[in-house]
Protein backbone atom coordinates (compact mmCIF):
# COMPACT_ATOMS: atom_id res chain seq x y z
CA UNK A 1 0.00 0.00 0.00
CA UNK A 2 1.69 3.51 -0.97
CA UNK A 3 2.61 6.06 1.04
CA UNK A 4 1.50 9.60 -0.11
CA UNK A 5 4.87 10.13 -1.78
CA UNK A 6 4.55 7.07 -3.77
CA UNK A 7 0.83 7.55 -5.69
CA UNK A 8 0.77 7.77 -8.97
CA UNK A 9 -2.55 7.53 -9.52
CA UNK A 10 -6.13 8.92 -8.00
CA UNK A 11 -9.30 7.71 -7.86
CA UNK A 12 -11.90 10.04 -6.20
CA UNK A 13 -15.32 9.99 -5.07
CA UNK A 14 -17.71 12.75 -6.55
CA UNK A 15 -20.36 13.76 -3.71
CA UNK A 16 -19.26 15.31 -0.56
CA UNK A 17 -15.65 15.26 -1.79
CA UNK A 18 -15.82 17.39 -4.74
CA UNK A 19 -19.23 18.81 -4.81
CA UNK A 20 -22.09 19.55 -2.32
CA UNK A 21 -25.37 19.83 -3.49
CA UNK A 22 -24.14 21.44 -6.78
CA UNK A 23 -21.46 23.63 -5.42
CA UNK A 24 -18.12 22.99 -5.91
CA UNK A 25 -15.93 21.85 -2.70
CA UNK A 26 -13.02 24.17 -1.83
CA UNK A 27 -9.85 23.28 -3.31
CA UNK A 28 -11.41 20.62 -5.66
CA UNK A 29 -11.37 22.96 -8.95
CA UNK A 30 -7.79 23.22 -8.37
CA UNK A 31 -6.66 19.68 -7.51
CA UNK A 32 -8.25 18.75 -10.91
CA UNK A 33 -6.27 21.32 -12.28
CA UNK A 34 -3.24 19.34 -10.34
CA UNK A 35 -3.52 16.42 -11.84
CA UNK A 36 -4.32 17.17 -15.54
CA UNK A 37 -1.22 19.93 -15.60
CA UNK A 38 0.93 16.46 -13.97
CA UNK A 39 -0.28 14.36 -16.12
CA UNK A 40 -1.92 12.30 -13.13
CA UNK A 41 -3.84 9.48 -14.08
CA UNK A 42 -7.49 9.57 -12.11
CA UNK A 43 -11.46 8.89 -12.50
CA UNK A 44 -14.22 9.98 -10.27
CA UNK A 45 -16.25 7.63 -9.44
CA UNK A 46 -19.68 7.75 -8.47
CA UNK A 47 -22.30 4.58 -7.32
CA UNK A 48 -25.10 6.61 -8.85
CA UNK A 49 -26.23 4.70 -11.79
CA UNK A 50 -28.84 7.23 -13.34
CA UNK A 51 -26.82 9.22 -15.56
CA UNK A 52 -24.31 8.75 -18.15
CA UNK A 53 -20.80 10.08 -18.04
CA UNK A 54 -21.68 12.44 -20.58
CA UNK A 55 -24.29 13.80 -18.32
CA UNK A 56 -21.94 13.80 -15.16
CA UNK A 57 -19.80 16.06 -17.04
CA UNK A 58 -22.13 18.86 -17.72
CA UNK A 59 -23.50 18.84 -14.21
CA UNK A 60 -20.18 19.41 -12.88
CA UNK A 61 -19.48 21.79 -15.34
CA UNK A 62 -22.04 23.49 -14.13
CA UNK A 63 -20.65 23.59 -10.88
CA UNK A 64 -17.59 25.33 -11.75
CA UNK A 65 -15.48 21.52 -12.23
CA UNK A 66 -14.07 20.40 -15.80
CA UNK A 67 -13.91 16.94 -15.43
CA UNK A 68 -13.92 15.11 -18.83
CA UNK A 69 -16.18 12.52 -19.61
CA UNK A 70 -13.36 9.76 -19.95
CA UNK A 71 -12.53 10.89 -16.34
CA UNK A 72 -15.93 9.59 -14.63
CA UNK A 73 -16.54 6.01 -13.83
CA UNK A 74 -20.39 5.16 -12.57
CA UNK A 75 -21.19 2.25 -10.69
CA UNK A 76 -23.12 1.74 -14.35
CA UNK A 77 -20.08 1.73 -16.58
CA UNK A 78 -18.78 -1.05 -13.82
CA UNK A 79 -21.63 -3.23 -14.28
CA UNK A 80 -21.68 -3.19 -18.31
CA UNK A 81 -17.60 -3.99 -18.03
CA UNK A 82 -18.30 -6.52 -15.34
CA UNK A 83 -21.10 -8.48 -17.41
CA UNK A 84 -19.24 -7.97 -20.43
CA UNK A 85 -16.73 -9.93 -19.22
CA UNK A 86 -19.56 -12.35 -17.87
CA UNK A 87 -20.94 -12.88 -21.08
CA UNK A 88 -20.12 -11.02 -24.20
CA UNK A 89 -22.99 -10.25 -26.39
CA UNK A 90 -25.27 -11.39 -23.56
CA UNK A 91 -28.58 -9.69 -22.61
CA UNK A 92 -30.42 -8.10 -19.92
CA UNK A 93 -33.50 -7.12 -18.47
CA UNK A 94 -33.17 -3.32 -17.10
CA UNK A 95 -34.78 -1.59 -14.58
CA UNK A 96 -32.65 2.11 -14.48
CA UNK A 97 -32.43 4.86 -16.44
CA UNK A 98 -30.01 6.18 -19.35
CA UNK A 99 -26.61 5.77 -16.90
CA UNK A 100 -27.20 1.66 -17.09
CA UNK A 101 -29.03 1.00 -20.31
CA UNK A 102 -26.67 3.36 -22.41
CA UNK A 103 -23.68 1.80 -21.22
CA UNK A 104 -25.09 -1.67 -21.32
CA UNK A 105 -25.74 -0.73 -25.03
CA UNK A 106 -22.13 0.23 -25.47
CA UNK A 107 -21.19 -3.23 -24.05
CA UNK A 108 -22.73 -5.08 -26.95
CA UNK A 109 -25.47 -6.10 -24.59
CA UNK A 110 -29.45 -6.64 -26.11
CA UNK A 111 -31.87 -5.38 -23.77
CA UNK A 112 -35.17 -7.73 -23.89
CA UNK A 113 -37.86 -8.93 -21.86
CA UNK A 114 -37.50 -12.68 -23.22
CA UNK A 115 -35.52 -15.07 -21.11
CA UNK A 116 -32.44 -12.48 -20.51
CA UNK A 117 -28.86 -13.82 -18.97
CA UNK A 118 -29.75 -11.08 -16.17
CA UNK A 119 -31.83 -8.68 -14.83
CA UNK A 120 -29.96 -5.44 -13.72
CA UNK A 121 -31.59 -3.18 -11.44
CA UNK A 122 -30.67 0.32 -11.42
CA UNK A 123 -31.22 3.71 -9.89
CA UNK A 124 -34.26 5.44 -10.93
CA UNK A 125 -36.80 7.91 -10.09
CA UNK A 126 -39.74 5.71 -11.61
CA UNK A 127 -39.85 2.29 -10.20
CA UNK A 128 -42.38 0.31 -11.98
CA UNK A 129 -44.46 -2.02 -10.43
CA UNK A 130 -44.89 -3.71 -13.60
CA UNK A 131 -40.98 -3.76 -14.41
CA UNK A 132 -40.95 -5.00 -10.91
CA UNK A 133 -42.96 -7.96 -11.42
CA UNK A 134 -41.48 -8.89 -14.11
CA UNK A 135 -37.65 -8.68 -12.54
CA UNK A 136 -39.14 -11.53 -10.18
CA UNK A 137 -40.25 -13.64 -12.34
CA UNK A 138 -37.21 -13.48 -15.09
CA UNK A 139 -35.14 -14.38 -12.17
CA UNK A 140 -37.35 -16.81 -10.96
CA UNK A 141 -36.70 -18.36 -14.92
CA UNK A 142 -33.16 -18.39 -14.37
CA UNK A 143 -31.64 -14.92 -14.95
CA UNK A 144 -28.92 -13.91 -13.10
CA UNK A 145 -29.73 -10.94 -10.55
CA UNK A 146 -27.43 -7.87 -10.99
CA UNK A 147 -27.20 -4.81 -8.91
CA UNK A 148 -25.52 -1.37 -9.68
CA UNK A 149 -24.96 -0.43 -6.31
CA UNK A 150 -26.27 -0.94 -2.83
CA UNK A 151 -27.34 2.53 -1.53
CA UNK A 152 -30.57 1.97 0.18
CA UNK A 153 -31.74 5.85 -0.36
CA UNK A 154 -30.67 8.85 -2.27
CA UNK A 155 -31.36 12.13 -1.62
CA UNK A 156 -34.29 14.51 -2.92
CA UNK A 157 -35.37 18.20 -1.99
CA UNK A 158 -38.38 16.50 -0.40
CA UNK A 159 -36.10 13.89 1.66
CA UNK A 160 -34.96 10.35 0.85
CA UNK A 161 -36.04 8.37 -1.71
CA UNK A 162 -35.73 3.90 -2.26
CA UNK A 163 -32.92 3.81 -4.12
CA UNK A 164 -31.31 0.55 -5.48
CA UNK A 165 -30.64 -1.12 -2.59
CA UNK A 166 -34.39 -0.92 -1.29
CA UNK A 167 -35.62 -2.45 -4.80
CA UNK A 168 -33.24 -5.29 -4.55
CA UNK A 169 -34.55 -6.03 -1.21
CA UNK A 170 -37.89 -5.85 -2.31
CA UNK A 171 -37.02 -8.41 -4.96
CA UNK A 172 -35.08 -10.91 -2.60
CA UNK A 173 -37.99 -11.32 -0.35
CA UNK A 174 -39.81 -12.45 -2.85
CA UNK A 175 -37.48 -14.61 -5.20
CA UNK A 176 -35.12 -15.97 -2.29
CA UNK A 177 -32.55 -14.73 -4.92
CA UNK A 178 -29.62 -12.20 -3.85
CA UNK A 179 -28.01 -9.91 -6.35
CA UNK A 180 -24.26 -9.09 -7.05
CA UNK A 181 -23.86 -5.92 -6.64
CA UNK A 182 -20.94 -4.39 -8.51
CA UNK A 183 -20.36 -0.63 -7.28
CA UNK A 184 -19.31 0.44 -3.93
CA UNK A 185 -18.34 -1.15 -1.19
CA UNK A 186 -17.67 -4.43 -3.88
CA UNK A 187 -13.89 -3.67 -4.46
CA UNK A 188 -14.62 -4.77 -8.20
CA UNK A 189 -15.72 -1.01 -9.02
CA UNK A 190 -12.12 0.16 -8.17
CA UNK A 191 -10.60 -2.67 -9.94
CA UNK A 192 -12.05 -2.10 -12.75
CA UNK A 193 -11.73 1.65 -12.34
CA UNK A 194 -7.89 1.01 -12.13
CA UNK A 195 -7.80 -0.96 -15.22
CA UNK A 196 -9.95 1.49 -17.46
CA UNK A 197 -6.76 3.91 -16.56
CA UNK A 198 -3.99 1.55 -16.52
CA UNK A 199 -3.38 2.01 -13.00
CA UNK A 200 -1.99 -0.49 -10.14
CA UNK A 201 -3.45 -0.70 -6.83
CA UNK A 202 -0.24 -0.26 -4.82
CA UNK A 203 0.60 3.26 -6.24
CA UNK A 204 -3.31 4.33 -6.38
CA UNK A 205 -5.05 6.31 -3.44
CA UNK A 206 -8.89 6.75 -3.23
CA UNK A 207 -10.48 9.71 -1.36
CA UNK A 208 -13.97 9.28 -0.38
CA UNK A 209 -16.52 10.72 2.64
CA UNK A 210 -17.74 7.38 3.68
CA UNK A 211 -16.08 4.76 5.89
CA UNK A 212 -18.42 1.98 4.85
CA UNK A 213 -17.92 2.38 0.86
CA UNK A 214 -14.92 4.34 0.02
CA UNK A 215 -12.59 3.61 2.46
CA UNK A 216 -13.48 -0.16 3.16
CA UNK A 217 -13.79 -0.49 -0.42
CA UNK A 218 -10.16 1.31 -0.97
CA UNK A 219 -8.12 -0.59 1.56
CA UNK A 220 -10.08 -4.09 0.46
CA UNK A 221 -8.85 -3.41 -3.29
CA UNK A 222 -5.40 -2.52 -1.78
CA UNK A 223 -5.19 1.37 -2.21
CA UNK A 224 -3.97 3.93 -0.57
CA UNK A 225 -7.24 5.69 1.72
CA UNK A 226 -8.06 9.16 2.36
CA UNK A 227 -10.75 10.36 4.39
CA UNK A 228 -12.47 13.72 4.02
CA UNK A 229 -14.42 15.60 6.17
CA UNK A 230 -16.92 17.47 4.26
CA UNK A 231 -19.38 14.89 3.20
CA UNK A 232 -20.51 12.40 5.21
CA UNK A 233 -18.03 11.15 7.59
CA UNK A 234 -17.11 12.87 10.96
CA UNK A 235 -15.19 12.23 14.04
CA UNK A 236 -17.42 10.16 15.97
CA UNK A 237 -19.06 8.29 12.75
CA UNK A 238 -14.96 6.89 12.26
CA UNK A 239 -15.04 5.95 15.51
CA UNK A 240 -18.18 3.26 14.89
CA UNK A 241 -15.50 1.24 12.48
CA UNK A 242 -12.97 -1.04 13.63
CA UNK A 243 -10.54 -0.35 10.38
CA UNK A 244 -9.03 3.43 9.82
CA UNK A 245 -8.01 4.97 6.86
CA UNK A 246 -4.42 6.34 5.95
CA UNK A 247 -5.10 9.98 6.18
CA UNK A 248 -7.98 12.11 7.38
CA UNK A 249 -8.18 15.17 6.07
CA UNK A 250 -10.49 18.59 5.91
CA UNK A 251 -10.73 18.60 2.82
CA UNK A 252 -9.86 17.98 -0.76
CA UNK A 253 -8.22 21.62 -0.61
CA UNK A 254 -5.15 19.55 1.72
CA UNK A 255 -4.22 17.86 -1.49
CA UNK A 256 -3.39 20.70 -3.64
CA UNK A 257 0.42 21.98 -3.64
CA UNK A 258 1.01 25.04 -3.11
CA UNK A 259 3.85 25.18 -5.63
CA UNK A 260 3.90 22.38 -8.76
CA UNK A 261 7.29 21.83 -8.48
CA UNK A 262 6.78 20.65 -4.83
CA UNK A 263 3.86 18.58 -5.51
CA UNK A 264 4.32 14.78 -4.94
CA UNK A 265 2.36 13.40 -7.68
Amino acid sequence: MAKREEVEAWLTDMDGVLVHENHALPGAADLLQQWEDSGTPYLVLTNNSIFTARDLSARLRSSGLHVPEHRIWTSALATADFLKQQVPGGSAFVIGEAGILTALHEAGFIMTETDPDFVVVGETRNYSFDAITKAIRLIGAGARFIVTNPDATGPSADGPLPATGAIAALITKATGREPYVVGKPNPMMFRSALNKIGAHSEHTAMIGDRMDTDIVAGIEAGLHTVLVLTGISDQREIEKYPFRPDEILDGVFELVASEPVESDL
